[in-house]
Protein backbone atom coordinates (compact mmCIF):
# COMPACT_ATOMS: atom_id res chain seq x y z
CA UNK A 1 0.00 0.00 0.00
CA UNK A 2 1.38 3.39 -1.02
CA UNK A 3 2.27 5.71 1.88
CA UNK A 4 0.45 9.09 2.14
CA UNK A 5 2.20 12.07 3.78
CA UNK A 6 0.56 15.16 5.48
CA UNK A 7 1.79 18.31 7.14
CA UNK A 8 0.05 20.76 9.52
CA UNK A 9 -0.75 24.22 8.12
CA UNK A 10 -0.34 26.60 11.08
CA UNK A 11 -1.97 29.53 9.36
CA UNK A 12 -5.16 27.64 8.49
CA UNK A 13 -4.93 25.16 11.33
CA UNK A 14 -5.55 22.14 9.10
CA UNK A 15 -3.59 19.13 7.73
CA UNK A 16 -2.85 19.21 4.05
CA UNK A 17 -1.54 16.38 1.89
CA UNK A 18 2.09 16.44 0.65
CA UNK A 19 3.31 14.90 -2.52
CA UNK A 20 7.08 14.08 -2.19
CA UNK A 21 9.29 14.94 -5.09
CA UNK A 22 11.24 12.33 -7.03
CA UNK A 23 14.46 13.45 -5.33
CA UNK A 24 12.91 13.07 -1.90
CA UNK A 25 11.66 9.61 -2.76
CA UNK A 26 15.08 8.55 -4.05
CA UNK A 27 16.76 9.92 -0.92
CA UNK A 28 14.30 8.03 1.28
CA UNK A 29 14.95 4.79 -0.58
CA UNK A 30 18.73 5.29 -0.34
CA UNK A 31 18.55 5.89 3.42
CA UNK A 32 16.46 2.77 3.82
CA UNK A 33 18.83 0.67 1.66
CA UNK A 34 21.92 1.98 3.45
CA UNK A 35 20.38 1.26 6.86
CA UNK A 36 19.49 -2.26 5.78
CA UNK A 37 23.01 -2.83 4.45
CA UNK A 38 24.65 -1.56 7.64
CA UNK A 39 22.34 -3.68 9.81
CA UNK A 40 23.14 -6.74 7.72
CA UNK A 41 26.90 -6.08 7.91
CA UNK A 42 26.70 -5.65 11.67
CA UNK A 43 24.74 -8.89 12.05
CA UNK A 44 27.27 -10.75 9.90
CA UNK A 45 30.20 -9.39 11.95
CA UNK A 46 28.54 -10.45 15.21
CA UNK A 47 27.80 -13.89 13.81
CA UNK A 48 31.35 -14.30 12.46
CA UNK A 49 33.10 -13.12 15.62
CA UNK A 50 30.95 -14.76 18.28
CA UNK A 51 30.00 -18.06 16.68
CA UNK A 52 33.04 -20.34 16.02
CA UNK A 53 33.49 -21.74 12.57
CA UNK A 54 33.41 -25.56 12.41
CA UNK A 55 37.04 -25.63 11.22
CA UNK A 56 38.06 -23.41 14.17
CA UNK A 57 36.28 -25.72 16.60
CA UNK A 58 38.14 -28.72 15.21
CA UNK A 59 41.44 -26.84 15.37
CA UNK A 60 40.84 -25.91 19.00
CA UNK A 61 39.92 -29.49 19.81
CA UNK A 62 43.16 -30.75 18.26
CA UNK A 63 45.19 -28.10 20.10
CA UNK A 64 43.58 -29.08 23.39
CA UNK A 65 44.36 -32.75 22.74
CA UNK A 66 47.97 -31.88 21.91
CA UNK A 67 48.38 -29.81 25.08
CA UNK A 68 46.88 -32.60 27.17
CA UNK A 69 49.35 -35.09 25.68
CA UNK A 70 52.22 -32.73 26.44
CA UNK A 71 51.02 -32.39 30.02
CA UNK A 72 50.94 -36.18 30.35
CA UNK A 73 54.53 -36.44 29.05
CA UNK A 74 55.62 -33.65 31.41
CA UNK A 75 53.94 -35.45 34.30
CA UNK A 76 55.97 -38.62 33.62
CA UNK A 77 59.18 -36.60 33.29
CA UNK A 78 58.57 -34.89 36.62
CA UNK A 79 57.93 -38.27 38.27
CA UNK A 80 61.17 -39.65 36.80
CA UNK A 81 63.10 -36.61 38.03
CA UNK A 82 61.66 -37.01 41.53
CA UNK A 83 62.65 -40.69 41.51
CA UNK A 84 66.24 -39.87 40.49
CA UNK A 85 66.40 -37.15 43.13
CA UNK A 86 65.12 -39.60 45.76
CA UNK A 87 68.06 -41.90 44.93
CA UNK A 88 70.45 -38.99 45.37
CA UNK A 89 68.86 -38.16 48.72
CA UNK A 90 69.23 -41.75 49.91
CA UNK A 91 72.87 -41.88 48.88
CA UNK A 92 73.53 -38.51 50.49
CA UNK A 93 72.02 -39.53 53.84
CA UNK A 94 73.13 -43.16 53.98
CA UNK A 95 76.56 -42.93 52.38
CA UNK A 96 78.17 -39.51 52.16
CA UNK A 97 76.86 -38.18 55.45
CA UNK A 98 77.29 -41.53 57.15
CA UNK A 99 80.95 -41.65 56.13
CA UNK A 100 81.46 -38.09 57.35
CA UNK A 101 79.59 -38.89 60.58
CA UNK A 102 77.08 -36.14 59.87
CA UNK A 103 73.37 -36.25 60.62
CA UNK A 104 71.12 -36.91 57.61
CA UNK A 105 68.92 -34.12 56.31
CA UNK A 106 65.63 -34.10 58.22
CA UNK A 107 62.76 -35.74 56.34
CA UNK A 108 60.57 -32.87 57.48
CA UNK A 109 62.89 -30.45 55.67
CA UNK A 110 63.08 -32.58 52.54
CA UNK A 111 59.30 -33.04 52.25
CA UNK A 112 58.26 -29.51 53.20
CA UNK A 113 55.77 -28.28 50.62
CA UNK A 114 53.43 -25.36 50.16
CA UNK A 115 50.51 -26.40 52.34
CA UNK A 116 48.22 -23.64 53.55
CA UNK A 117 48.69 -21.48 50.45
CA UNK A 118 46.36 -20.85 47.55
CA UNK A 119 49.08 -20.49 44.92
CA UNK A 120 47.24 -22.70 42.40
CA UNK A 121 43.82 -20.99 42.50
CA UNK A 122 44.39 -19.22 39.18
CA UNK A 123 44.86 -22.61 37.49
CA UNK A 124 41.48 -24.02 38.54
CA UNK A 125 39.64 -22.33 35.65
CA UNK A 126 41.76 -24.11 33.05
CA UNK A 127 40.65 -27.19 31.19
CA UNK A 128 42.30 -30.30 32.68
CA UNK A 129 42.77 -28.22 35.85
CA UNK A 130 43.39 -31.27 38.05
CA UNK A 131 46.28 -32.48 35.87
CA UNK A 132 47.79 -28.99 35.54
CA UNK A 133 47.61 -28.34 39.29
CA UNK A 134 49.09 -31.76 40.07
CA UNK A 135 52.05 -31.14 37.77
CA UNK A 136 52.56 -27.63 39.15
CA UNK A 137 52.62 -28.95 42.71
CA UNK A 138 55.20 -31.62 41.83
CA UNK A 139 57.35 -29.16 39.88
CA UNK A 140 57.35 -26.85 42.90
CA UNK A 141 58.25 -29.78 45.14
CA UNK A 142 61.03 -30.83 42.76
CA UNK A 143 62.41 -27.28 42.72
CA UNK A 144 62.42 -27.11 46.52
CA UNK A 145 63.96 -30.57 46.95
CA UNK A 146 66.66 -29.76 44.38
CA UNK A 147 67.51 -26.60 46.31
CA UNK A 148 67.73 -28.52 49.58
CA UNK A 149 69.84 -31.27 47.99
CA UNK A 150 72.16 -28.71 46.43
CA UNK A 151 72.69 -27.09 49.83
CA UNK A 152 73.25 -30.53 51.35
CA UNK A 153 75.96 -31.33 48.78
CA UNK A 154 77.59 -27.98 49.59
CA UNK A 155 77.66 -29.06 53.24
CA UNK A 156 79.12 -32.45 52.28
CA UNK A 157 81.89 -30.75 50.27
CA UNK A 158 82.74 -28.56 53.24
CA UNK A 159 82.71 -31.58 55.55
CA UNK A 160 85.00 -33.41 53.14
CA UNK A 161 87.46 -30.54 53.11
CA UNK A 162 87.45 -30.51 56.89
CA UNK A 163 87.96 -34.31 56.98
CA UNK A 164 90.18 -34.80 53.91
CA UNK A 165 92.74 -36.91 55.76
CA UNK A 166 90.01 -39.09 57.20
CA UNK A 167 88.38 -39.47 53.77
CA UNK A 168 91.70 -40.64 52.29
CA UNK A 169 91.78 -43.44 54.84
CA UNK A 170 88.18 -44.64 54.51
CA UNK A 171 87.88 -47.66 52.15
CA UNK A 172 86.18 -46.30 49.03
CA UNK A 173 87.19 -48.38 45.97
CA UNK A 174 86.91 -52.04 44.96
CA UNK A 175 89.93 -54.25 45.70
CA UNK A 176 90.22 -55.29 42.02
CA UNK A 177 89.57 -53.54 38.72
CA UNK A 178 85.87 -54.11 38.09
CA UNK A 179 84.62 -51.23 35.96
CA UNK A 180 82.05 -53.33 34.08
CA UNK A 181 81.01 -55.05 37.36
CA UNK A 182 81.36 -58.49 35.74
CA UNK A 183 83.75 -59.64 38.46
CA UNK A 184 81.13 -59.25 41.17
CA UNK A 185 80.45 -62.79 42.36
CA UNK A 186 78.67 -62.73 45.68
CA UNK A 187 77.62 -60.11 48.18
CA UNK A 188 77.38 -59.68 51.93
CA UNK A 189 74.82 -61.73 53.86
CA UNK A 190 73.59 -65.29 54.26
CA UNK A 191 74.64 -67.55 51.37
CA UNK A 192 75.00 -71.26 50.65
CA UNK A 193 78.52 -72.40 51.55
CA UNK A 194 80.11 -73.97 48.41
CA UNK A 195 82.12 -76.53 50.43
CA UNK A 196 79.86 -77.50 53.33
CA UNK A 197 76.56 -76.87 51.47
CA UNK A 198 74.90 -75.21 54.45
CA UNK A 199 73.54 -71.72 54.79
CA UNK A 200 76.20 -69.50 56.36
CA UNK A 201 76.81 -65.81 56.82
CA UNK A 202 79.13 -64.40 54.19
CA UNK A 203 80.95 -61.52 55.92
CA UNK A 204 82.29 -59.85 52.78
CA UNK A 205 82.11 -59.75 48.98
CA UNK A 206 83.72 -62.09 46.44
CA UNK A 207 85.26 -60.80 43.20
CA UNK A 208 86.04 -63.48 40.65
CA UNK A 209 89.20 -62.83 38.58
CA UNK A 210 92.08 -64.78 37.02
CA UNK A 211 94.90 -65.85 39.29
CA UNK A 212 97.54 -63.11 39.50
CA UNK A 213 95.12 -60.19 39.12
CA UNK A 214 96.43 -57.15 41.07
CA UNK A 215 94.73 -56.51 44.40
CA UNK A 216 94.59 -52.89 45.61
CA UNK A 217 94.46 -51.24 49.02
CA UNK A 218 91.08 -49.55 49.19
CA UNK A 219 92.19 -46.71 51.46
CA UNK A 220 95.30 -45.27 53.10
CA UNK A 221 96.48 -47.26 56.11
CA UNK A 222 99.03 -49.51 57.73
CA UNK A 223 99.38 -53.27 57.14
CA UNK A 224 98.70 -55.20 60.36
CA UNK A 225 98.53 -58.77 58.99
CA UNK A 226 100.25 -60.30 55.96
CA UNK A 227 100.45 -64.10 56.09
CA UNK A 228 98.44 -67.30 56.02
CA UNK A 229 95.16 -67.41 57.93
CA UNK A 230 93.09 -70.55 58.41
CA UNK A 231 90.22 -70.62 55.92
CA UNK A 232 91.33 -67.37 54.29
CA UNK A 233 94.62 -68.62 52.85
CA UNK A 234 97.12 -65.85 52.14
CA UNK A 235 95.52 -62.88 53.85
CA UNK A 236 96.21 -59.18 54.36
CA UNK A 237 94.67 -56.83 56.87
CA UNK A 238 95.02 -53.05 56.69
CA UNK A 239 94.20 -50.73 59.59
CA UNK A 240 92.95 -47.45 58.11
CA UNK A 241 92.32 -45.70 61.39
CA UNK A 242 89.04 -44.10 62.42
CA UNK A 243 87.75 -47.58 63.28
CA UNK A 244 88.17 -49.01 59.75
CA UNK A 245 89.96 -52.28 58.89
CA UNK A 246 89.88 -54.12 55.55
CA UNK A 247 90.69 -57.78 54.86
CA UNK A 248 91.83 -59.35 51.56
CA UNK A 249 91.84 -63.17 51.36
CA UNK A 250 92.74 -66.19 49.17
CA UNK A 251 95.63 -64.35 47.53
CA UNK A 252 98.29 -66.16 45.51
CA UNK A 253 100.97 -63.63 46.47
CA UNK A 254 101.46 -61.04 49.24
CA UNK A 255 103.50 -57.97 48.24
CA UNK A 256 103.47 -56.03 51.53
CA UNK A 257 104.84 -56.47 55.03
CA UNK A 258 103.38 -55.86 58.47
CA UNK A 259 103.90 -52.24 59.48
CA UNK A 260 104.12 -51.01 55.89
CA UNK A 261 102.16 -47.84 55.11
CA UNK A 262 100.08 -48.12 51.93
CA UNK A 263 97.96 -45.71 49.92
CA UNK A 264 94.60 -46.14 48.26
CA UNK A 265 95.04 -47.85 44.88
CA UNK A 266 98.47 -49.30 45.72
CA UNK A 267 99.00 -52.95 44.73
CA UNK A 268 99.31 -55.11 47.83
CA UNK A 269 99.29 -58.58 46.24
CA UNK A 270 97.84 -60.89 43.60
CA UNK A 271 94.56 -62.79 43.55
CA UNK A 272 94.45 -66.56 43.88
CA UNK A 273 92.58 -69.50 45.38
CA UNK A 274 94.45 -70.29 48.60
CA UNK A 275 92.69 -71.48 51.75
CA UNK A 276 89.05 -72.63 51.63
CA UNK A 277 88.32 -71.61 48.07
CA UNK A 278 86.64 -73.16 45.05
CA UNK A 279 88.22 -70.92 42.40
CA UNK A 280 90.41 -67.87 41.80
CA UNK A 281 88.90 -64.82 43.44
CA UNK A 282 89.37 -62.13 46.07
CA UNK A 283 87.35 -62.21 49.27
CA UNK A 284 87.05 -58.67 50.63
CA UNK A 285 85.75 -57.46 54.00
CA UNK A 286 85.22 -54.07 55.60
CA UNK A 287 85.28 -53.96 59.39
CA UNK A 288 84.09 -50.88 61.29
CA UNK A 289 84.60 -50.67 65.04
CA UNK A 290 85.31 -54.44 65.21
CA UNK A 291 82.10 -55.39 63.37
CA UNK A 292 81.75 -56.49 59.75
CA UNK A 293 79.74 -54.13 57.54
CA UNK A 294 78.52 -54.44 53.96
CA UNK A 295 81.40 -53.52 51.61
CA UNK A 296 78.97 -52.42 48.89
CA UNK A 297 78.58 -49.13 50.74
CA UNK A 298 82.28 -48.34 50.27
CA UNK A 299 82.80 -48.14 46.49
CA UNK A 300 81.67 -44.56 46.02
CA UNK A 301 84.93 -43.44 44.37
CA UNK A 302 84.70 -46.20 41.77
CA UNK A 303 81.07 -46.05 40.69
CA UNK A 304 78.66 -43.50 39.29
CA UNK A 305 75.01 -43.39 40.32
CA UNK A 306 73.80 -46.04 37.87
CA UNK A 307 76.75 -48.38 38.51
CA UNK A 308 76.27 -48.03 42.24
CA UNK A 309 72.60 -49.01 41.97
CA UNK A 310 73.56 -51.97 39.77
CA UNK A 311 76.24 -53.07 42.25
CA UNK A 312 73.70 -52.97 45.08
CA UNK A 313 71.28 -55.05 43.00
CA UNK A 314 73.97 -57.60 42.17
CA UNK A 315 75.26 -57.80 45.73
CA UNK A 316 71.78 -58.55 47.04
CA UNK A 317 71.36 -61.60 44.79
CA UNK A 318 72.57 -65.00 45.91
CA UNK A 319 75.32 -65.12 43.27
CA UNK A 320 78.10 -67.66 43.55
CA UNK A 321 80.17 -67.86 46.72
CA UNK A 322 83.77 -69.02 46.19
CA UNK A 323 84.75 -69.53 49.85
Amino acid sequence: MKKVYYEYDTSRHVFKRIFPTVGQRIRTYLVWALSTLLLGAASFAVFYLLIPHPSDVESLREENHRLQSQYQVLSHQVNDALEVLHGMEQRDDNLYRALLEADPVSEHVRQAGYSGTNRYAELMDMSNAELVVSISQRVDLLEKKLYIQSKSFDDVVNLYRDNEKRIDCIPSIMPVANKDLKRTASGYGYRMDPVYHVRKFHSGMDFTCPKGTPVYATGNGRVTYAKWMTGYGNCIKIDHGYGYVTLYAHMSKIDVKVGQVVSRGETIGKSGSTGKSTGPHVHYEVILNNANVNPVNYYFMDLNEEEYDEMIRMSETQGRVYD
